[in-house]
């Protein structure tokens, strides 16, 4: 049963005044006494009349507070330790509380209450732990052992600044150090640094040994089961996530884990030699074709860039839901909203989880098999930011419009001199100051490797890569391969980026100004006014393709200016620097058609399937195209597409795919789709006619009108 929460709690009527004075003396010893023992409901009652008897009292709400971190209810914890600060705001433990919420969502400001926290008490040993924690997660080793052992200074028995200590040397792959803790939480700590690490195998290790020494440590047995879960072994994850729920552990970690598995069933697998695909029955045979040839062209390229061959195949699971994907990036620090790779197995969004026009499956997918590279390479071992700018730059190094584009907030990070120094990256994914800063950080290790590569060259990248295998850290890397010090780097890639950036960060606010006067100019439908207004902003801003783009209002004014080859040329400048909305994409396709080429309106909707391949009718048209220029293999998919849409037109579509069967010989195959075609349409006379042309002369191709 579920403790209330706060709100429930704090609003007493007059059945709960009176059990008071029919209860015994209730005291805060009891409350702990009865909390250790896990009786969260009995130690949840005593803290609501102690909290009635005396509710200025702020040592009350901070330890409620704390049963309910303990007890996996954030929220409640929240409001009643920001009641104790209201109370009395230099309270170090209420600090400390909220300290330690933020930290668990890896928010920047968790550093900042700790070390207000330590100012008011400089012995305030929890504070002292969690900057070292908060400097070990920023990847900042110095730091963090410095931190430590000023825990150690404070009591040397500290569990946390030994487990601190401990982790650093077991990530360095020492087998033996002085530091180990021997405490369940302190075993717990390295398994969470382990996880953040992606170190996954080796976490849940820490996580079992936490348990052997305290089998009630349900935060530990929750986070060893949803990585059971991120590495395919679901059925130990399920018994010890539900053996969590069981017990009361049920923070939202665990009860949506426990929800996604069982929405299990409604998956299929495809299996290949090399990969394992996972997709929801209701579009998996729209999909695999599509997401299954992608998987394996990432493998065959990667193995050949990576020089490097997998031991196993690697697993896709494909999420229709965004919040099923969601649940398996709980817990995990600088993650994007897309996609997350956990060694040989990778989750992501399906394109029709997303918004249409908003996400790139092709390149999500190519980012985290990327991912699946570097991480094998180096044993997991790879610094975050390295693993990320590898993976942004393949993106575009498969295909030069995939990836994202240079945002607004990028152009601002630049022209504020935001962004970071290499040696400081990983703390931009981990420990962002602002929500923005992780998509920065992002896009600059992105860059960071495309001018390595660009400098340097691949191999160096390479031999970086390797480095990191081997336990090395960035400046250290930086210097070895690079031949330079990392603030020589720093000074280097600055000037480079800056250069790259000059038009766009030196124009964006007469951009900006004169998107506003466009979209004035296009709603009243002021043609001329757009064309002059869109040629003047167009080129300082070349990379927006989102909403409003300047390349869409010119294309709507040419072409209701009937100048369909100016409209042609601006959705192609669209298209080319990675534009993604599919009806922009079908215009585009639409009008060369009419002009004859064909061949480019193929190439348009084909790069459609690449970002949303959910449009039946974009299916159709490219079917059309291909069956015309010959591509009877890529004519046979896309109609294989509309009938896997189920389409309104039953009919039509199986014939569409019969004609393309005929075409390509396949006439066992046609005919099947013809017998479908009639089955829905008895009265169809094209299929009629196919169908008697089929079965009276099968060798000879017949006439197809």
């Amino acid at each position: 049963m579920r403790v209330p929460t706060v709100k429930k709690t704090l609003r007493l009527g007059a059945a709960t005044i009176l059990l008071q004075f029919l209860l015994p003396a209730q005291t805060l010893d009891q409350a702990e006494t009865l909390w250790k023992a896990r009786r969260f409901n009995d130690a949840n009652e005593v803290f609501k009349q102690l909290e009635l008897k005396e509710p200025k009292n702020p040592e009350y709400k901070v330890r409620w507070g704390r049963m309910m971190m303990d007890h996996a209810q954030p929220v409640d914890a929240e409001a009643l330790f920001t009641e104790a600060l209201e109370i009395k705001k230099d309270h170090t433990g209420a600090m400390m509380g909220l300290a330690l919420l933020s930290a668990e969502n890896f928010d920047s400001r968790a550093g900042k209450m700790a070390g207000e926290a330590l100012k008011i008490d400089p012995k305030c040993l929890e504070a002292q732990e969690l900057l070292a924690r908060l400097a070990l997660e920023d990847n900042n080793t110095p730091k963090a052992t410095e931190e430590a052992k000023k825990a150690l200074e404070i009591d040397k028995n500290s569990v946390q600044g030994r487990a601190i200590l401990a982790t650093i040397d077991w990530l360095a792959d020492k087998k033996e150090t002085p530091w180990d803790p021997h405490a369940a939480t302190g075993y717990a700590t390295a398994g969470h640094f382990f996880v953040i690490n992606r170190r996954y195998e080796e976490g849940i290790v820490y996580y079992r040994k936490a348990l052997e020494l305290d089998p009630q440590l349900y935060s530990a047995r929750s986070q060893m089961g949803i990585n059971l879960m991120r590495l395919g072994q679901d059925e130990e994850a399920f018994k010890q996530l539900e053996l969590c729920y069981n017990n009361q552990f049920q923070d939202a970690a665990t009860g949506n884990s426990l929800k996604l598995m069982e929405s299990y069933k409604k998956f299929v697998t495809f299996k290949t030699d090399r990969t394992i695909l996972k997709l929801d029955q209701k579009e998996a045979e729209l999909l695999r074709p599509y997401i299954e040839a992608e998987m394996l062209r990432a493998i065959d390229t990667y193995e050949k860039k990576y020089k490097m061959h997998l031991e196993k195949p690697v697993q896709l699971e494909v999420y229709p839901n965004h919040e099923d994907f969601a649940v398996r990036t709980m817990g995990l620090p600088g993650l994007g909203a897309l996609g997350v790779t956990f060694g040989y197995s990778v989750a992501m969004d399906s394109p029709s989880g997303r918004k249409p026009g908003t996400f790139h499956w092709a390149s999500t997918l190519w980012h985290e098999f990327s991912h699946v590279y570097t991480l094998t390479a180096t044993g997991h071992r790879v610094p975050r930011w390295f693993t990320e700018g590898l993976a942004v730059h393949e993106e575009t190094a498969i295909n030069a419009d995939w990836g994202d584009r240079l945002s607004p907030d990028v152009i601002a990070a630049i022209e504020a001199k935001k962004l970071l120094p290499v040696a400081e990256l990983d703390r931009g994914f981990v420990h962002p100051t602002a929500p923005t800063q992780v998509i920065i950080s992002y896009f600059q290790a992105g860059r960071i490797c495309d001018y390595i590569n660009d400098t340097w060259g691949w191999d160096t990248l390479l031999n970086m890569l390797h480095d990191f295998g081997r336990g090395e850290e960035t400046a250290a890397v930086v210097k070895k391969e690079l031949k330079i010090d990392p603030e020589e780097f720093d000074k280097r890639f600055i000037a480079f980026i800056e250069k790259d950036t000059k038009t766009q960060v030196a124009n964006f606010k007469e951009w900006k100004k004169g998107l506003k006067s466009l979209v004035e100019k296009e709603t009243n439908k002021d043609w001329d006014g757009v064309i002059r207004e869109g040629k003047a902003i167009r080129d300082l801003y070349p990379d927006y393709v989102e909403e409003h783009s300047v390349y869409e209002a010119l294309a709507a004014a040419y072409i209701a200016k009937k100048d369909d080859a100016a409209a042609i040329a601006e959705l192609q400048r669209y298209e080319k620097i990675g534009g993604r909305g599919p009806e922009t994409l079908q215009l585009l396709a639409k009008k060369l058609t009419e002009a004859g080429r064909g061949v480019e309106a193929a190439d348009a909707l084909n790069r459609l399937n690449f970002i949303y391949p959910m449009e039946a009718k974009a299916h159709r048209s490219l079917g059309e195209l291909w069956l015309v220029q010959g591509n009877l293999k890529g004519a046979i998919r896309e109609y294989r597409a509309v009938v896997a849409g189920n389409p309104l037109d039953q009919a039509q579509a199986h014939y569409d795919l019969a004609k393309a069967l005929v075409a390509n010989h396949q006439t066992e195959q046609a005919q099947e789709e013809l017998l479908a075609a009639l089955e829905a349409a008895p009265g169809f006379r094209a299929a009629q006619k196919l169908l008697l042309e089929l079965s009276t002369n099968p060798v000879k191709n017949p006439v197809i009108n």
